[in-house]
């Protein structure tokens, strides 16, 4: 039996190193405790951060949201199998922006290269030909673009909301230049974020609050009982 278990984990130490010589196997970084949820008319989007590999886009991105930079703001392009991009919210906003939105929004970041694969889910920032000219702009990644990596920076993915993207993809484009657009606007109505650890400990405490009233009946019932 335990030379049946050294068989094994022999046969599946093999099987990694077959994939990561292949370039299959992936680096995914783990995940910070924040999540954002866009609100879009499609659907919602919810996604996490990797402040380990991209701390300054992370920081960057998220005081956005928090600002809320990104309500009324669109995805200007959906090509399927590839990329749905969000619009760089300086111009891309229906609504009007305030004088905090606009300096924040106007900010660059400089690119953070990871060795992080671009698969379908990741999140890649927005530039122009100068790694470092990424502002709000960022795309969530349709399906696997290895002629990306290492060339934008990935800061997140995304983490509930595929079937979003699915309905995204299945929308009417028009393509202008190397864009691929969608003919209907795709609007970000609204967003919010939360903490996971924060949820936890709503739970926890819901489940304590669930224990403790347990408990206080059952006091009073034996109360009930020995003092009628």
């Amino acid at each position: 039996m335990c030379r049946d278990k050294r068989v094994s984990i022999f046969i599946a130490y093999i099987a990694l190193l077959c994939l990561a010589s292949n370039g299959t196997y992936a680096f995914e970084p783990e995940f910070g405790s924040t999540r954002v949820v866009f609100q879009t008319n499609y659907g919602d989007i919810e996604f996490g951060f990797y402040p380990s590999v991209a701390p300054k886009t992370v920081e960057h991105i998220f005081k956005l949201v928090r600002l809320g930079c990104y309500n009324t703001n669109h995805f200007f392009r959906v090509d399927k199998g590839f990329v749905a991009q969000v619009a760089d919210v300086v111009g891309g906003r229906s609504a009007p922006m305030n004088e905090e939105q606009r300096a924040e929004a106007e900010k660059t970041v400089v690119g953070e290269l990871s060795e992080v694969k671009h698969v379908r889910g990741i999140l890649s920032m927005g530039r122009y030909d100068d790694p470092d000219s990424g502002t709000s702009s960022f795309s969530m990644l349709l399906g696997d673009a290895p002629h990306l990596d290492g060339k934008y920076a990935i800061f997140g993915k995304v983490t509930k909301g595929d079937e979003t993207l699915r309905k995204l993809e299945q929308l009417p484009t028009r393509r202008e230049g190397i864009f691929v657009m969608p003919t209907e606007r795709i609007t970000i109505q609204s967003t919010y974020y939360y903490d996971t650890n924060m949820e936890t400990c709503e739970e926890e405490r819901s489940l304590l609050k669930r224990r403790l009233s347990a408990a206080a009946v059952e006091i009073e019932r034996q109360r009930m009982k020995c003092f009628p």
